[in-house]
């Protein structure tokens, strides 16, 4: 068996001292000594050997199970244990002042891990969103207070299948749920907690601001319904009150008849017009997928344009998987805005990054004065638009799958429309 370290130190020791002694014994005794001084010397020089080897051992043992305290200590996470060596300078006290000074690192980011740990756990708690983190057994582990009100008290230890969400255990991205008949956001992501991989849901309550934000969209669309009616009504109104005083007096009223009746006629169209554009904004039926080539795309689209000359700038084989008709709708409604604003051409680029195709629309005109209303319906600065037109591509746009960004020209006069949409080398 191998021997413990202090024996194996007394035994170096023993062997080291048994070299002179084994030396020193033979010529005592040997030599003409009385018996008296041959036993006293011989007593002398092993009770001498045996007390110098355990003083040896103890001295370099006492200071490695110090070392071994202190040790246990830190493991221990006790930092106000320190070693006292009255040197600096040799081995053992350097190592003493070393673990001194590891220790009041510990501590200082010991304080400094529960502050963090606590602030954390305080905002966790005091946030609107709920919180939970489940183990790979999709058992809680941890839950704040919104989570137990939102799912009921003491969580903790409970498993999502039998609380009913299987659904929130198989999220892998974010998501909206229907939970206690509110819509919440869900957040999924991946975390360790005590070194073990834990899933960790944040949910928050969106049913306020979907409630908001259908208010402002019901405000914005009877805003805009009764300007548009107002504008027709008005007219119509007054012509008919005119009409009924000429009746009414017999006067001749032929040619203001005539006038009111075209009147009347003109913002009957005009609200025919406006209801029409309305029905094809909140009408567009999901988009039938086919395969469409880019480059043909953008030239037959570009090619209905003849007011001023459109470039085309070639670029990479390309195919997406769309609707021809919507797409083409959305390309065209572009090409006209910028064909509107240029003053002397319109330039149409394609790239491709990643399977995203980058379709870019330029014009050369004095740009967009006006960026937070572009895709308010109904909004134009046009003297003849309907406001839609934007709005209405960018919906086709995302219904593919795809971004719509309109924005200033860098570095040169004019604005530039930017579609992505999915692509693939063609």
């Amino acid at each position: 068996m191998k021997l413990r370290h202090e024996d194996a130190v007394l035994v170096a020791i023993l062997a080291a001292i048994a070299i002179p002694v084994a030396v020193a014994l033979p010529l005592l005794w040997s030599g003409a000594f009385q018996l008296k001084t041959q036993v006293t010397l011989t007593l002398a020089i092993a009770l001498g050997s045996g007390g110098l080897a355990l003083a040896a051992r103890t001295r370099v043992t006492r200071p490695l199970q110090t070392l071994a305290n202190l040790t246990a200590s830190l493991r221990e996470r006790d930092y106000a244990v320190r070693g006292r060596h009255p040197r600096r300078d040799d081995a053992f006290g350097l190592a003493v002042a070393e673990l001194a000074m590891l220790a009041e690192e510990l501590r200082t980011e010991r304080w400094r891990d529960e502050e963090t740990s606590a602030g954390l756990a305080r905002v966790v708690e005091s946030v609107d969103a709920a919180v939970i983190a489940v183990d790979t057994t999709h058992t809680i582990r941890l839950a704040n207070r919104t989570a137990e009100r939102l799912l009921g008290p003491a969580l903790v230890g409970r498993s999502l299948l039998d609380l009913g969400l299987a659904t929130l255990a198989d999220a892998d991205a974010p998501r909206t749920l229907e939970l206690a008949r509110t819509t919440w956001e869900v957040r999924p992501s991946d975390v360790r907690l005590a070194g073990m991989p834990h899933r960790l849901f944040v949910m928050t309550d969106v049913q306020h601001a979907l409630r908001a934000e259908e208010r402002l969209a019901w405000q914005r669309l009877v805003r805009v319904l009764g300007h548009e009616i107002n504008n027709s009504l008005g007219p119509i109104s007054s012509i008919a009150e005119t009409l009924r005083t000429g009746v009414e007096q017999r006067r001749d009223m032929g040619d203001d008849l005539t006038r009111g009746l075209e009147v009347i006629e003109r913002r009957a169209a005009a609200l025919a017009r406006f209801m029409q554009s309305y029905s094809r904004l909140v009408r567009l039926p999901p988009p039938r997928l086919a395969r469409v080539e880019l480059a043909a795309w953008v030239e037959r689209t570009a090619a209905l344009e003849t007011r001023l000359p459109v470039e085309i700038a070639s670029g990479p084989a390309l195919a997406v998987d769309g609707d021809a008709d919507q797409l083409d709708q959305l390309l065209i409604n572009l090409v006209r805005n910028a064909a509107d604003a240029a003053d002397a051409h319109v330039r149409v680029s394609w790239t491709h990054t990643a399977g995203t195709a980058t379709v870019t629309i330029e014009d050369d005109g004095p740009g967009l004065s006006d960026t937070a209303n572009l895709f308010v319906p109904f909004f134009t600065t046009k003297p003849t638009g309907s406001g839609i037109g934007l709005v209405l591509a960018r919906q086709i746009a995302e219904a593919h799958r795809g971004t719509l960004t309109l924005r200033n020209r860098k570095g040169a006069r004019g604005a530039e429309a930017i579609v992505t949409l999915p692509a693939r080398a063609g």
